[in-house]
């Protein structure tokens, strides 16, 4: 079996030569710190994808962001701009017009000064000039060559199928929006419409030529305790628009919706399936102890799985990586789970733990 075949084969519930092994990049940090000890991670040191470690099969997320430079799905201008810049920090302007301080010497997240969006309808109708359907920096010259480069690879295709909860999220910021819900839902309702009505009109064309394998979803909405808002809301609010998206995707052949949510999220999953979500990423174990068996045994096999592996078993030596490993083979054995670290490698992992997950994991699986 090829990468892109064995993918399939798994999230198909059918038999696969071997259990491929993954892992969702790491924190910028870590990076750093494994430089510092003489690995060359080959990519940038503040981003959180990759590195395509040795002994792992090809970066899953490798172009997934971009959607492989087949369409631009996120807001688009030409508002990026330095504004203040020493030795300790810069002030940037970021594309959607939101305002942010970066550290220099530091890789934590940026912090927020100024939001893009203002929870107001004249906000919101400045902010959509930044989604014109018909800017043609949303699409690439050669599309046709894009396409072909992909067809060329043999890795999972997934594209970055958008958000409807999380981008607004971003924009507006958490209390905001957890506000904005209450008093103003329709106006909220609306603005998720637009983008489904938006991702549907940039993704189209590209879709319409290369099959691809998962539309990877970016929500983020969960955290320690639950999600961001009740499901209720979720039915009310978003749940139609999720439906129309995904049926969308799905019309041009885009085989699983696969979507990314941190934290427990337990209580969405539910309405995730019937708005036709497939796989859920990356599956925390997290401080309320989930795990992939606990989930399947309560939502069945509708809910496919990429995660479950606690991170923090990793820098414990070969001895806990195998006692947790072999926790999640019966459920593995069922089909529709690929296990990989349940989310970025904190800098406490050094590239010799990693090494180690990657041989401990294969003599488990794949022997």
């Amino acid at each position: 079996m090829n990468h892109r075949e064995r993918w399939n084969a798994i999230f198909n519930y059918e038999k696969a030569d071997r259990m491929p092994i993954y892992f969702f990049g790491t924190w910028p940090e870590t990076k750093v710190k494994w430089d510092e000890n003489g690995y060359n991670c080959g990519c940038s040191l503040r981003s959180h994808a990759g590195p395509q470690i040795k002994g792992m099969d090809p970066d899953w997320e490798s172009g997934m962001w971009s959607s492989h430079g087949l369409f631009r799905n996120y807001a688009v201008s030409d508002l990026y701009k330095i504004l203040e810049e020493n030795d300790e920090y810069r002030i940037i302007r970021q594309s959607d017009g939101s305002i942010e301080k970066e550290l220099v010497k530091s890789t934590s997240i940026n912090h927020t000064i100024k939001y893009a969006l203002e929870p107001t309808r004249e906000s919101w109708e400045n902010f959509k000039t930044l989604m014109d359907t018909n800017d043609p920096r949303r699409f690439p010259e050669n599309l046709d060559k894009k396409v072909e480069e992909l067809k060329s690879k043999d890795m999972a295709r997934i594209f970055h199928g958008g958000s409807l909860y999380g981008w607004i999220r971003n924009w507006m910021g958490v209390e905001e929006i957890s506000y904005f819900m209450f008093d103003e839902p329709e106006l909220l309702e609306e603005m998720v419409s637009y983008i489904v009505d938006f991702l549907i009109e940039v993704s189209g064309n590209a879709l319409s030529k290369v099959e691809m394998d998962a539309a990877y979803i970016w929500e983020d909405c969960c955290g320690s305790t639950g999600p961001l808002f009740s499901p209720t809301v979720y039915k009310e609010i978003f749940d139609k628009h999720y439906k129309r998206l995904y049926k969308f995707y799905k019309s041009m052949g885009v085989k699983n919706i696969l979507l990314d949510s941190d934290g427990y999220c337990d209580p969405l999953i539910p309405s995730w399936l019937e708005s036709g979500v497939d796989i859920i990423f990356p599956l925390e174990v997290g401080t309320w102890k989930n795990t992939p068996d606990k989930v399947r045994n309560k939502f069945g096999r509708d809910l496919k799985i990429f995660g479950g592996v606690n991170k923090f078993k990793i820098g414990e030596g070969k001895d806990a990586i195998r006692e947790h490993l072999l926790e999640l083979k019966p459920c593995l054995d069922e089909g529709g789970i690929i296990p990989i670290p349940d989310h970025r490698i904190p800098p406490n992992i050094t590239i010799e733990n990693m090494y180690e997950y990657i041989e401990v994991f294969n003599d488990v699986y794949n022997r």
